[in-house]
Protein backbone atom coordinates (compact mmCIF):
# COMPACT_ATOMS: atom_id res chain seq x y z
CA UNK A 1 0.00 0.00 0.00
CA UNK A 2 2.11 2.55 -1.48
CA UNK A 3 0.22 5.51 0.07
CA UNK A 4 0.43 4.27 3.62
CA UNK A 5 3.78 4.40 3.38
CA UNK A 6 3.92 7.54 2.24
CA UNK A 7 0.88 8.17 4.79
CA UNK A 8 3.79 7.21 7.73
CA UNK A 9 7.14 8.29 6.21
CA UNK A 10 5.68 12.01 6.36
CA UNK A 11 3.16 11.63 9.14
CA UNK A 12 4.02 15.23 10.37
CA UNK A 13 2.43 16.72 7.59
CA UNK A 14 -0.80 16.22 8.43
CA UNK A 15 -2.85 19.00 9.10
CA UNK A 16 -5.20 19.55 12.43
CA UNK A 17 -3.09 17.38 14.89
CA UNK A 18 -2.33 20.25 17.15
CA UNK A 19 -6.58 21.01 17.57
CA UNK A 20 -6.59 17.31 19.66
CA UNK A 21 -6.13 17.97 23.04
CA UNK A 22 -2.90 16.34 24.32
CA UNK A 23 -1.79 16.21 20.72
CA UNK A 24 1.28 17.98 19.72
CA UNK A 25 2.92 19.77 16.49
CA UNK A 26 5.97 21.13 15.49
CA UNK A 27 5.05 24.65 14.58
CA UNK A 28 6.71 25.96 17.77
CA UNK A 29 4.10 27.19 19.30
CA UNK A 30 3.16 24.27 21.07
CA UNK A 31 3.30 24.53 25.17
CA UNK A 32 5.05 20.67 25.45
CA UNK A 33 7.50 22.14 22.96
CA UNK A 34 9.15 24.30 25.74
CA UNK A 35 9.07 20.97 27.94
CA UNK A 36 11.40 19.11 25.00
CA UNK A 37 8.54 17.49 24.00
CA UNK A 38 9.53 18.32 19.93
CA UNK A 39 13.54 18.93 20.41
CA UNK A 40 15.46 17.55 23.04
CA UNK A 41 18.14 19.62 24.84
CA UNK A 42 21.51 18.36 25.83
CA UNK A 43 21.36 19.42 29.62
CA UNK A 44 17.97 16.84 29.15
CA UNK A 45 20.20 14.23 28.07
CA UNK A 46 22.69 14.65 30.52
CA UNK A 47 20.38 15.03 33.76
CA UNK A 48 19.21 11.34 32.60
CA UNK A 49 22.25 9.85 33.59
CA UNK A 50 20.73 9.90 37.15
CA UNK A 51 17.73 7.67 36.40
CA UNK A 52 20.18 5.58 34.54
CA UNK A 53 21.38 4.43 38.11
CA UNK A 54 18.23 2.30 38.00
CA UNK A 55 18.84 0.47 35.15
CA UNK A 56 21.15 -2.66 34.09
CA UNK A 57 22.61 -3.91 30.64
CA UNK A 58 20.98 -7.14 28.90
CA UNK A 59 23.39 -9.81 29.79
CA UNK A 60 25.87 -10.64 27.48
CA UNK A 61 25.55 -13.78 25.00
CA UNK A 62 28.64 -13.60 23.44
CA UNK A 63 32.68 -12.76 24.35
CA UNK A 64 34.56 -9.94 23.17
CA UNK A 65 38.31 -9.05 24.13
CA UNK A 66 40.03 -9.74 27.44
CA UNK A 67 39.83 -6.82 28.75
CA UNK A 68 38.64 -5.41 32.06
CA UNK A 69 34.73 -5.12 32.32
CA UNK A 70 32.14 -6.32 34.51
CA UNK A 71 30.95 -8.95 32.07
CA UNK A 72 31.56 -12.69 32.82
CA UNK A 73 32.98 -14.58 30.36
CA UNK A 74 31.88 -18.36 29.44
CA UNK A 75 35.71 -19.16 29.13
CA UNK A 76 38.09 -20.62 32.48
CA UNK A 77 40.65 -18.15 33.59
CA UNK A 78 42.30 -16.00 36.30
CA UNK A 79 40.27 -12.74 36.84
CA UNK A 80 38.52 -10.96 39.42
CA UNK A 81 35.78 -13.66 41.15
CA UNK A 82 36.27 -17.15 42.49
CA UNK A 83 33.98 -19.59 40.46
CA UNK A 84 35.19 -23.18 41.99
CA UNK A 85 37.31 -26.09 42.44
CA UNK A 86 38.12 -29.40 40.56
CA UNK A 87 40.60 -31.56 40.58
CA UNK A 88 44.03 -30.76 38.90
CA UNK A 89 44.16 -31.93 35.14
CA UNK A 90 47.53 -31.42 32.93
CA UNK A 91 47.75 -28.08 31.04
CA UNK A 92 46.14 -25.79 34.57
CA UNK A 93 48.03 -23.06 36.01
CA UNK A 94 50.63 -24.85 39.15
CA UNK A 95 49.48 -21.15 40.46
CA UNK A 96 45.94 -21.94 40.87
CA UNK A 97 46.57 -25.12 42.74
CA UNK A 98 44.51 -24.89 45.65
CA UNK A 99 46.75 -26.45 49.10
CA UNK A 100 43.97 -26.60 51.24
CA UNK A 101 41.95 -28.46 49.11
CA UNK A 102 44.83 -30.37 47.84
CA UNK A 103 45.49 -31.84 51.38
CA UNK A 104 42.57 -32.18 52.87
CA UNK A 105 41.86 -34.79 49.58
CA UNK A 106 45.38 -36.05 48.88
CA UNK A 107 44.97 -34.93 45.25
CA UNK A 108 46.11 -31.56 43.38
CA UNK A 109 42.95 -29.54 42.94
CA UNK A 110 42.92 -26.43 41.20
CA UNK A 111 40.95 -23.34 41.39
CA UNK A 112 39.06 -21.56 38.49
CA UNK A 113 38.02 -17.86 37.74
CA UNK A 114 35.57 -16.18 36.00
CA UNK A 115 36.93 -13.65 33.74
CA UNK A 116 35.66 -10.53 33.57
CA UNK A 117 35.25 -9.02 29.76
CA UNK A 118 34.47 -6.02 28.58
CA UNK A 119 31.31 -5.45 26.24
CA UNK A 120 31.58 -2.58 23.47
CA UNK A 121 28.05 -0.98 23.25
CA UNK A 122 26.80 0.89 20.13
CA UNK A 123 23.75 2.79 20.25
CA UNK A 124 22.36 3.19 16.59
CA UNK A 125 20.39 6.29 17.02
CA UNK A 126 17.60 7.21 13.90
CA UNK A 127 17.19 11.16 13.93
CA UNK A 128 15.60 10.86 10.15
CA UNK A 129 12.96 12.93 8.87
CA UNK A 130 9.76 10.44 9.72
CA UNK A 131 10.76 10.17 13.61
CA UNK A 132 10.03 13.99 13.43
CA UNK A 133 6.01 13.00 14.90
CA UNK A 134 4.29 12.51 18.17
CA UNK A 135 0.85 12.90 18.74
CA UNK A 136 1.48 12.69 22.72
CA UNK A 137 3.79 13.77 25.02
CA UNK A 138 6.97 14.08 22.98
CA UNK A 139 8.01 13.22 19.45
CA UNK A 140 9.76 9.67 18.33
CA UNK A 141 13.10 11.51 17.55
CA UNK A 142 12.64 12.79 21.14
CA UNK A 143 11.99 9.28 22.74
CA UNK A 144 14.78 7.60 20.90
CA UNK A 145 17.37 10.18 21.84
CA UNK A 146 16.22 9.91 25.68
CA UNK A 147 16.58 6.16 24.84
CA UNK A 148 19.74 6.67 23.76
CA UNK A 149 21.26 8.58 26.58
CA UNK A 150 20.06 6.38 29.11
CA UNK A 151 21.97 3.23 27.81
CA UNK A 152 25.14 5.71 27.14
CA UNK A 153 24.72 6.43 30.69
CA UNK A 154 24.12 2.78 31.96
CA UNK A 155 26.80 1.34 29.81
CA UNK A 156 29.40 4.00 31.30
CA UNK A 157 27.93 2.76 35.18
CA UNK A 158 28.94 -0.86 34.05
CA UNK A 159 32.60 0.52 33.33
CA UNK A 160 31.97 -0.90 29.69
CA UNK A 161 33.09 1.15 26.22
CA UNK A 162 29.75 2.97 24.73
CA UNK A 163 29.85 4.98 21.31
CA UNK A 164 27.13 4.96 18.16
CA UNK A 165 26.17 6.04 15.04
CA UNK A 166 23.59 8.97 14.47
CA UNK A 167 21.89 9.13 11.10
CA UNK A 168 19.19 11.03 9.38
CA UNK A 169 18.26 11.90 6.03
CA UNK A 170 21.25 14.20 5.73
CA UNK A 171 23.85 10.87 6.44
CA UNK A 172 25.56 9.75 9.18
CA UNK A 173 28.08 10.36 11.88
CA UNK A 174 30.34 7.79 13.96
CA UNK A 175 31.38 7.83 17.43
CA UNK A 176 33.73 5.25 18.14
CA UNK A 177 33.15 3.34 21.45
CA UNK A 178 35.49 4.46 24.73
CA UNK A 179 35.38 4.50 28.54
CA UNK A 180 34.67 8.32 29.50
CA UNK A 181 32.40 11.04 29.83
CA UNK A 182 33.32 13.14 27.27
CA UNK A 183 32.80 10.25 24.53
CA UNK A 184 29.39 9.91 25.99
CA UNK A 185 28.93 13.89 25.67
CA UNK A 186 30.06 13.46 22.23
CA UNK A 187 27.45 11.62 21.46
CA UNK A 188 25.05 12.99 22.63
CA UNK A 189 25.45 16.44 21.36
CA UNK A 190 25.12 14.91 18.12
CA UNK A 191 22.18 13.47 18.44
CA UNK A 192 20.90 16.78 19.94
CA UNK A 193 22.24 18.70 16.19
CA UNK A 194 20.93 16.26 14.44
CA UNK A 195 17.59 16.37 16.43
CA UNK A 196 17.66 19.96 16.05
CA UNK A 197 18.35 20.04 11.91
CA UNK A 198 14.40 17.72 11.60
CA UNK A 199 12.04 20.02 10.48
CA UNK A 200 8.48 19.59 8.83
CA UNK A 201 8.95 19.78 5.19
CA UNK A 202 6.63 19.98 2.54
CA UNK A 203 7.20 17.76 0.00
CA UNK A 204 7.97 18.63 -3.75
CA UNK A 205 8.85 16.24 -6.90
CA UNK A 206 10.93 18.95 -7.66
CA UNK A 207 13.28 19.96 -4.53
CA UNK A 208 16.00 17.80 -2.21
CA UNK A 209 13.71 16.54 -0.01
CA UNK A 210 12.35 14.05 -2.34
CA UNK A 211 15.41 12.31 -3.29
CA UNK A 212 16.82 12.00 0.01
CA UNK A 213 13.06 10.48 0.52
CA UNK A 214 13.93 7.97 -1.60
CA UNK A 215 17.17 6.44 0.02
CA UNK A 216 17.11 4.21 2.92
CA UNK A 217 18.94 5.65 6.01
CA UNK A 218 18.42 2.46 7.92
CA UNK A 219 20.48 0.38 5.63
CA UNK A 220 22.87 2.93 4.91
CA UNK A 221 23.42 2.79 8.92
CA UNK A 222 22.98 -0.73 9.15
CA UNK A 223 25.51 -1.08 6.85
CA UNK A 224 28.44 1.23 8.52
CA UNK A 225 27.49 -0.36 11.65
CA UNK A 226 28.03 -4.11 10.47
CA UNK A 227 31.51 -2.53 9.73
CA UNK A 228 32.06 -0.67 12.79
CA UNK A 229 30.95 -3.11 15.35
CA UNK A 230 33.62 -5.77 16.88
CA UNK A 231 32.55 -8.98 17.45
CA UNK A 232 30.87 -9.08 20.97
CA UNK A 233 29.53 -5.90 21.11
CA UNK A 234 26.00 -5.19 22.01
CA UNK A 235 24.37 -3.23 19.40
CA UNK A 236 21.08 -1.17 20.32
CA UNK A 237 19.38 0.03 17.13
CA UNK A 238 16.53 2.78 18.55
CA UNK A 239 14.16 3.44 15.36
CA UNK A 240 10.38 3.59 14.30
CA UNK A 241 11.83 0.59 11.88
CA UNK A 242 9.47 2.09 9.05
CA UNK A 243 12.60 1.49 6.54
CA UNK A 244 12.83 -1.89 7.23
CA UNK A 245 13.70 -4.09 4.03
CA UNK A 246 15.70 -6.48 2.37
CA UNK A 247 18.60 -4.78 2.04
CA UNK A 248 18.35 -4.06 5.98
CA UNK A 249 17.91 -7.87 7.03
CA UNK A 250 20.89 -8.56 5.33
CA UNK A 251 23.01 -5.88 7.30
CA UNK A 252 21.54 -7.30 10.91
CA UNK A 253 21.71 -10.79 9.96
CA UNK A 254 25.86 -9.96 9.20
CA UNK A 255 25.48 -7.57 12.43
CA UNK A 256 23.42 -10.58 14.50
CA UNK A 257 26.06 -13.16 13.50
CA UNK A 258 29.28 -12.21 16.28
CA UNK A 259 27.09 -9.42 18.07
CA UNK A 260 24.19 -9.11 20.58
CA UNK A 261 21.04 -7.03 19.08
CA UNK A 262 18.42 -4.87 21.00
CA UNK A 263 15.86 -3.61 18.64
CA UNK A 264 13.89 -0.91 20.09
CA UNK A 265 10.90 0.50 17.96
CA UNK A 266 9.67 4.00 18.90
CA UNK A 267 5.99 4.32 18.05
CA UNK A 268 3.08 6.66 18.58
CA UNK A 269 -0.89 6.06 18.99
CA UNK A 270 -1.73 7.75 15.65
CA UNK A 271 0.73 5.25 13.66
CA UNK A 272 -1.41 2.37 15.01
CA UNK A 273 -4.99 3.88 14.79
CA UNK A 274 -5.91 6.29 12.13
CA UNK A 275 -7.54 9.63 13.06
CA UNK A 276 -10.93 9.76 14.02
CA UNK A 277 -13.12 10.14 10.92
CA UNK A 278 -13.10 13.45 8.73
CA UNK A 279 -10.64 14.17 5.59
CA UNK A 280 -7.24 15.05 6.10
CA UNK A 281 -4.97 16.87 3.70
CA UNK A 282 -1.52 15.00 3.72
CA UNK A 283 2.05 15.42 1.84
CA UNK A 284 3.35 13.06 -0.96
CA UNK A 285 6.02 13.05 -2.78
CA UNK A 286 2.97 13.20 -5.95
CA UNK A 287 1.67 16.34 -3.89
CA UNK A 288 -0.83 16.89 -1.25
CA UNK A 289 -3.75 14.47 -1.23
CA UNK A 290 -6.76 14.12 1.06
CA UNK A 291 -7.05 11.16 3.85
CA UNK A 292 -10.53 10.36 4.23
CA UNK A 293 -10.62 8.08 7.72
CA UNK A 294 -14.68 7.46 7.30
CA UNK A 295 -13.58 4.88 4.41
CA UNK A 296 -13.90 1.90 5.99
CA UNK A 297 -12.44 -0.13 3.72
CA UNK A 298 -9.74 2.45 3.86
CA UNK A 299 -8.95 2.09 7.35
CA UNK A 300 -9.37 -2.07 7.50
CA UNK A 301 -6.91 -2.36 4.76
CA UNK A 302 -4.65 0.83 6.69
CA UNK A 303 -5.00 -1.70 9.62
CA UNK A 304 -3.88 -4.85 7.55
CA UNK A 305 -0.99 -3.07 6.16
CA UNK A 306 0.50 -1.82 9.53
CA UNK A 307 -0.56 -5.91 11.25
CA UNK A 308 2.27 -7.21 8.27
CA UNK A 309 4.51 -4.36 9.11
CA UNK A 310 5.12 -5.47 12.71
CA UNK A 311 4.22 -8.62 11.99
CA UNK A 312 7.73 -8.38 9.39
CA UNK A 313 9.81 -6.53 11.90
CA UNK A 314 8.93 -9.31 14.82
CA UNK A 315 10.07 -12.11 12.08
CA UNK A 316 13.17 -10.47 11.38
CA UNK A 317 13.94 -9.99 15.06
CA UNK A 318 13.18 -13.91 15.71
CA UNK A 319 15.36 -14.34 12.50
CA UNK A 320 18.40 -12.70 13.88
CA UNK A 321 18.26 -13.85 17.51
CA UNK A 322 17.59 -9.96 18.46
CA UNK A 323 15.70 -9.24 21.88
CA UNK A 324 12.67 -6.72 20.59
CA UNK A 325 10.61 -3.76 22.29
CA UNK A 326 8.27 -1.16 21.26
CA UNK A 327 8.26 1.95 23.47
CA UNK A 328 5.07 4.57 22.37
CA UNK A 329 5.70 8.31 22.56
CA UNK A 330 3.54 8.86 25.92
CA UNK A 331 5.48 6.48 27.69
CA UNK A 332 8.58 7.26 30.17
CA UNK A 333 11.78 5.70 28.52
CA UNK A 334 13.60 4.84 32.02
CA UNK A 335 10.02 2.45 32.96
CA UNK A 336 10.18 1.10 29.57
CA UNK A 337 13.51 0.04 29.70
CA UNK A 338 13.64 -1.48 32.64
CA UNK A 339 11.04 -3.71 31.39
CA UNK A 340 13.06 -4.45 28.83
CA UNK A 341 16.38 -5.45 30.25
CA UNK A 342 14.52 -7.67 32.37
CA UNK A 343 12.25 -9.17 29.24
CA UNK A 344 16.33 -9.64 27.86
CA UNK A 345 17.36 -11.12 30.87
CA UNK A 346 14.46 -13.80 30.61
Amino acid sequence: MPIFNKFLDRLSSLVGIANTGDQISGDGNSELEGQNGVYIQLTDLVSLRWQAKSLALPKARTVSRPQSGSHHSRFRGRGMEFSEVRVYQPGDDVRSIDWRVTARRQKPHTKLFDEERERPVLIVCDQSQNMFFGSQVQFKSVLAARIAALFAWTTLAHNDRVGGIVFSNKGHEEIRPARNRKNILRLLSTIERFNHQLKIEALDTNNTATSEAMVNHLSNALAETARVAKPGTLVILISDLLQLDDNCETHLANISRHNQVLMIQTTDALEAILPEKGTYPINVEAGQQVLNTSDSQLVKEFTQWRAQQNDRIDQTAKRHRASLMRIQTDEDPSVSLRQVIQAVGR
